[in-house]
């Protein structure tokens, strides 16, 4: 057997040092919850890997300039290092000095600085091979370090700027003579600031001549000009002088160099927290005569370009990248959006912009060398950010759709490539449409036709929705869906400003839930028509939403599953429960407009877990916390009745996390999967387990392949630590024939798996979707 990933789909943490570009390596790292992934930005692959280490929220990342080493930081106090191998990274150190979440990092040739909410800031030093704690000190008591930046000013003398959870900037000297640390000293406070730094960096202007920009959550980013010896000028030497407190020099000496701060200039422009900044890359030239220029990223939704006027000697925005910010929804007032880092890089004949969003996304924006004003959104990588709750693909198996703790629904298919020299190009898989996007946290979905899913969350109630035209245009165009019977699809579907429920733009105007067309943001026809392959994160947070058609009510608390029978025509759903009352499976006839059936399942006294429908209709199969499994019969199709035929209270020692149907050809078996480390295998006349399998941890999902293999039934297993076994069923006897390599399993718990032929699409909690090619 052999297993090949084909794709990784996986968003970036809301962290300001969450995302970093290497150019020697052409590799572009970010975090990705417990996770660091690897993307290179120019191959429309997406995410190549992900590295496993960290145990909390990836929190920091940075390449080290100019070598092998890659360093991450997290919520979990780890400082990791990995060095460079092949394509990708493997882990080379880790370091547990902090006693508190990692919150920023600076890097400087062989040495690299960290801080962490336990107040402490801990200078690293490369030496022979190994990374050694150089220094650690704290500001003052209650002080969080939140943003570091590190310059090398003479050789062997550093200047550090810290800011953090006070307005004051605080910057440090020290020498580093023969890998000692020596005469670490704060030489100047810089005030201005009037709430919390966020981010800092320096740029050698010129030789003796620097500048330190900062940026805080009052909104402003301040510039701070650094010159030495000669540079430094001496006017307010002179006591006959009006010095200005603005005008003030902060000096101080490394050894015998002299040094001085003065405040250089404030940029004003954004309408919430500065969360990114980012000097030119080295090399450009811009088409503004060569200025200078500052990228900053804000919480307000903007990446701003700055650049100074030398005529009146303000720095004023030369463009402005990203999207308008919505009236009210600030940082102030809870929200989360906006950007949260920036990096800019040349590549070739070209430079560009990446940074993350509050969808996951990492956005990449595109311009000339030689004209930064003009800026396009170009194919990038997305994913869900919180864990996977749930996968299914598509009737034509041309795509698949997950659900997350994200609160939405995303559509995901490969791309069947582009065209070059001729040949058509390996499909790599991609975002094609969010049909969901919700406001509580979804937990399951599945297909009702070629064009209809349903789909639960945490609220009591149901969803069903329908593709638009432009979706199944866009999927037949790109991934070769064959989707049938559309006539009726609507055009296009649009999120009201108030409000759950996708509807059309038309059916909002006709509700009354806008008052013009002007208040409801719909696609023209020419958007799709014009992309050339996948949609960006512009098109599919506001265009590929799928109009809502139904709500389905009945349970009394939050969804938990929701399964469509092969034939279409009944829709089987559960809830969170600890009672039997609330414990039953109501039925939903899809025929009769999706009218609840009289009958309802009861059975068990806690949440159902998972229920499955057997391949040929006839039987539903649910598992559940208090132990047990339910098998019930279809006896009448017309009215929707069921019957129970078996059961077993005590089918596993803990709960029972998953089930799965072999294939008909097989008779009516089915195995299970529990807390308590072990699969068992059933069939429908027997309430005794026909074989039993203990494995290495907590079995979390169990997905059956499709067909027979050698005339014996195949499984996947996943496991709570992220491993996937492969199980062969022969003379009812368990036999583990097959693992994924540990290097391209999730990290954490595998929640849902589901085959698509020799295709294995896998969710799991460390908030990735991975689609792996199995050869047998």
């Amino acid at each position: 057997m052999k297993i090949d990933q084909q794709s990784v789909l996986v968003g970036s943490n809301k962290q300001p040092f969450g995302v970093d570009y290497s150019e020697s390596d052409k590799l572009v790292a970010y975090g990705a919850k417990n996770n660091i992934a690897l993307w290179n930005p120019n191959d429309i692959r997406g995410v190549i890997n992900t590295l496993k280490k960290h145990t909390g929220e990836v929190t920091c990342v940075k390449f080290i300039p100019n070598s092998d080493y890659l360093i991450s930081g997290g919520e979990d106090k780890e400082i990791n290092v990995w060095k460079k191998h092949d394509e990708t990274f493997q882990l080379s150190q880790t370091m547990q000095d902090h006693e508190g979440s990692i919150s920023c990092i600076t890097v400087f040739s062989s040495y690299f600085v960290t801080g962490s909410s336990d107040g402490k800031i801990i200078i690293w030093q490369l030496k022979d091979n190994k990374w050694e704690l150089l220094s650690s000190f704290n500001i003052k008591p209650g002080f969080y370090p939140l943003s570091l930046a590190l310059e090398e000013v003479k050789p062997g003398q550093y200047v550090m700027a810290i800011g953090g959870t006070v307005t004051t900037l605080y910057i440090y000297s020290f020498e580093i003579d023969q890998g000692k640390l020596e005469n670490l000293t704060n030489v100047a406070v810089l005030t201005g600031h009037e709430d919390w730094i966020k981010c800092l960096t320096f740029i050698k202007e010129s030789e003796d001549n620097y500048l330190l920009a900062s940026g805080s959550q009052d909104r402003y980013i301040r510039l701070w000009r650094l010159k030495i010896n000669e540079k430094i000028d001496q006017s307010d030497e002179d006591s006959s002088k009006l010095i200005l407190l603005s005008n003030k020099q902060y000096k101080f000496q490394i050894k015998e160099t002299k040094l001085a701060f003065s405040f250089e200039a404030l940029i004003v422009g954004h309408d919430d927290w500065i969360t990114g900044l980012s000097w030119q890359p080295a090399g450009l030239s811009s088409g503004s005569g060569n200025k200078l220029q500052l990228l900053s990223s804000s919480a307000d939704t903007a990446l701003m370009i700055w650049e100074m006027d030398f005529e009146s000697g303000i720095w004023i925005c030369v463009s402005r990248i990203g999207e308008l910010s919505i009236k009210g929804a600030s940082t102030a007032t809870g929200a989360s959006g906006g950007f949260w880092s920036v990096n800019w890089f040349v590549e070739g004949d070209s430079q560009y912009i990446i940074t993350n969003g509050k969808t996951g996304s990492i956005r990449k924006f595109k311009s000339s060398l030689d004209d930064n004003r003009s800026w396009e959104s170009v194919l990038s990588v997305s994913g869900p950010i919180k864990d996977i709750t749930d996968i299914v693909w598509a009737p034509d198996n041309s795509y698949l759709m997950a659900t997350s703790l994200d609160q939405t629904t995303r559509l995901v298919a490969p791309w069947n490539g582009s065209v070059t020299g001729g040949k058509r190009e390996k499909p790599t898989w991609h975002e094609f449409g969010r049909p969901q996007i919700h406001g509580y946290d979804m937990m399951c979905l599945d297909n009702i036709s070629g064009t209809r899913f349903v789909s639960g969350g945490d609220e009591k109630i149901l969803r069903v929705f329908e593709m638009t035209k432009s979706i199944k245009t866009l999927l037949e165009k790109f991934v070769g869906s064959k989707i049938s019977n559309t006539s009726d699809l609507p055009e296009v579907a649009a999120l009201p400003v108030l409000g759950l429920s996708n509807k059309s733009g038309k059916d909002q105007l006709e509700a009354g839930d806008v008052n013009n067309e002007d208040d409801v943001e719909v696609p023209n026809k020419d958007i799709f028509e014009e992309l050339e392959g996948p949609p960006l994160e512009d098109h599919l947070q506001r265009f590929t939403l799928f109009p809502e058609l139904e709500k389905l009510y009945g349970h009394g608390y939050e969804i938990a599953n929701c399964v469509v029978s092969p034939n279409g025509k009944f829709i089987a759903t559960s809830c969170k429960c600890n009672t039997e009352k609330h414990g039953m499976i109501r039925i939903f006839d899809i025929v009769k407009d999706f009218k609840q059936c009289d009958q309802t399942l009861p059975g068990h006294s806690l949440t159902i877990t998972n229920m499955e429908f057997s391949p040929d209709g006839e039987y539903l199969l649910s598992v559940s916390r208090d132990r047990q499994f339910i098998v019930w019969r279809m006896i009448d199709e017309d009215e929707g009745k069921f019957e129970m035929v078996l059961t077993n209270p005590k089918a596993h020692t803990r709960i029972i996390w998953d089930c799965s149907w072999l294939p008909s050809e097989f008779g009516h078996y089915f195995v299970t999967g529990s807390r308590d480390k072990s699969i068992k295998l059933w069939n429908i006349e027997n309430t005794k387990e026909l074989d039993m399998l203990k494995l290495p941890t907590i079995v979390t999902s169990i997905a059956s392949f499709g067909s027979l293999v050698n005339s014996k039934p195949l499984i996947a297993v996943g496991l709570e630590n992220g491993e996937i076994l492969f199980i062969e069923i022969d003379n009812n006897k368990f036999n583990i024939i097959h693992n994924i390599d540990n290097n391209i399993t999730p990290s954490e718990k595998i929640s849902v798996m589901k085959f698509n032929g020799n295709l294995l699409a896998v969710g799991s909690s460390d908030s990735s979707i991975r689609v792996y090619d199995i050869v047998i």
